[in-house]
């Protein structure tokens, strides 16, 4: 098994051919895919590619670029939508900096509501940070302290120092197409140390597309090659790897079937 754990098969790029796409993947050893959602007028369209697909799961969630265009985005509206059956996860939500598409305290707050749409469907959560270290993991630890819930670190760019903080409140991390690339050699000293039970894999596709595919337009039969170069830099065996990363995507996505 081999699961890309977040791509956006919606988006531009992809979305065109997407048939051919999801073949590719497949073609790949690619035994499942999760569609991710960044704001709410693309929600359906998640959904239905979801339902039309079986090896395809959806999430549901405003990105943190997003946030100042969904200010009325609340925690009803979230916990009624990820009812849907083919719906495992809310998010991606989280904290960018780096490009401050949205005001800084409408990104935290929207975070936190999310947050508690997780905690109350028992879904997982899934977090983009860039340039917030301190701020993600400060929130993350203050709603972890009101009530338990599950997530993942997805697109892993961050400090070892915050790697650390979040695997210490149960989350996971999941690795996208960056660390192939030669000048991410933190992160791949990092990602070589990552507990076995906590790593997942992902493209992010249509962005980040990684070595030897870089310049090209991302898919996720492109996690295939990402998960190769993991499990040498990790000194495992690649379909090992893959079986070990898929095992922990239906751990913390328990509502996805196999």
């Amino acid at each position: 098994m081999l699961v890309d754990s977040h791509c956006h098969l919606n988006y531009k790029g992809i979305v065109e051919e997407q048939s051919a796409v999801l073949d590719r993947a497949r073609d790949s050893g690619v035994t499942a895919m999760l569609n991710i959602s960044t704001r709410e007028n693309e929600w359906r369209d998640i959904v239905a590619t979801a339902e039309r697909e079986a090896d395809v799961w959806a999430s549901i969630g405003i990105h943190p670029h997003e946030a100042d265009a969904h200010p009325d985005i609340d925690f009803a509206k979230l916990v009624a939508e990820s009812q849907h059956e083919r719906v495992v996860a809310i998010g991606e939500t989280g904290l960018d900096y780096y490009y401050d598409h949205s005001d800084r305290d409408r990104q935290r707050q929207s975070f936190r509501t999310h947050i508690h749409a997780a905690r109350e469907t028992g879904l997982p959560i899934i977090v983009h940070t860039r340039d917030a270290e301190d701020d993600t993991a400060a929130i993350m630890a203050e709603e972890m302290e009101q009530g338990a819930y599950s997530g993942v670190i997805h697109c892993f760019t961050a400090s070892e120092d915050f790697a650390h903080k979040a695997l210490d409140m149960g989350l996971y991390i999941s690795i996208s197409g960056i660390v192939t690339f030669k000048n991410a050699k933190e992160l791949q000293d990092t990602a070589a140390k990552l507990p076995k039970d906590r790593l997942l894999v992902e493209t992010d596709a249509p962005f980040l597309a990684p070595v030897p595919h870089r310049g090209k337009t991302g898919e996720p039969a492109f996690v295939a090659d990402t998960a190769r170069f993991l499990a040498e830099i990790r000194g495992e065996d690649y379909s090992e790897l893959c079986e070990s990363t898929a095992q922990n995507f239906y751990q913390l996505f328990s509502k996805a079937q196999v």
